[in-house]
């Protein structure tokens, strides 16, 4: 709990982070309100879609969690690197991964339980009428969210660096979806991570394969997995 509690004070103290949590939080709203507007038809995901925009935020936050370790300090702390500082700290570098993964999870948790909250308020006052049987589907959203933002850290922790996933993953989020693009030649893209993982809030994808809400994190949960295995291997093998 101790180690946890001070990844949570790593992330409170980093600007990133807090510009992650106002980009999850004001994205969706914004979305909302611009989608509102519109006289496009929302189909049955009206409200849900929106908040797809605001996983910007948790890939944001899973980068800097862990590329913020590799950043060098000023001159005034010697130059080091807080890696250095948490490795001395922890009993080990799995804990360490560990306490990190659940602080970025909390976090994000948080942050998609509030966002969902508030674009969801702006879609019903806007005239976008969602029922409290749609409402469990929050829950996949908050998933989702927290899948991602563990997903694009297991990457970080690879590179070292969070240029490449941070491009890869707000490019793919923002501009064009590259395993939707792939779903329109192969079924299989369909069990990519991003793709899958949006099956458990969001029912008219428009693929042509379709995968249950349940089926679909199962899989996203697996990619991470797998992902994570892959970094933490790499995070304890190789010298800090």
């Amino acid at each position: 709990m101790k180690l946890i509690h001070a990844e949570l004070l790593k992330l409170a103290t980093l600007p990133a982070a807090w510009i992650a949590s106002a980009l999850a939080l004001i994205l969706p709203a914004g979305v909302a309100a611009l989608n509102a507007r519109s006289d496009v038809p929302r189909g049955v995901d009206a409200g849900f879609q929106d908040l797809a925009a605001g996983v910007i935020g948790a890939v944001v936050l899973g980068v800097v969690a862990v590329s913020s370790e590799y950043f060098a300090e000023g001159s005034e702390s010697g130059g080091g690197r807080q890696l250095t500082t948490s490795l001395t700290v922890a009993a080990s570098r799995s804990r360490l991964l560990l306490a990190k993964a659940a602080a970025l999870a909390m976090t994000v948790g948080l942050l998609a339980l509030v966002s969902s909250a508030i674009a969801l308020t702006t879609s019903s006052l806007t005239g976008t009428t969602i029922s409290t049987a749609e409402l469990p589907r929050v829950g996949g959203v908050i998933a989702y969210w927290i899948l991602t933002a563990l997903l694009a850290a297991s990457i970080t922790l690879v590179t070292r660096s969070g240029i490449i996933p941070l491009t890869f993953f707000i490019v793919n989020a923002s501009v064009v979806s590259v395993s939707f693009l792939l779903s329109k030649v192969t079924r299989w893209a369909n069990y990519l991570p991003d793709l899958a993982g949006m099956r458990m809030f969001l029912r008219d994808l428009r693929t042509s394969f379709e995968i249950a809400p349940v089926t679909g994190g199962l899989v996203m949960g697996l990619w991470v997995v797998l992902v994570a295995g892959i970094g933490v291997t790499v995070f304890t093998r190789r010298d800090a």
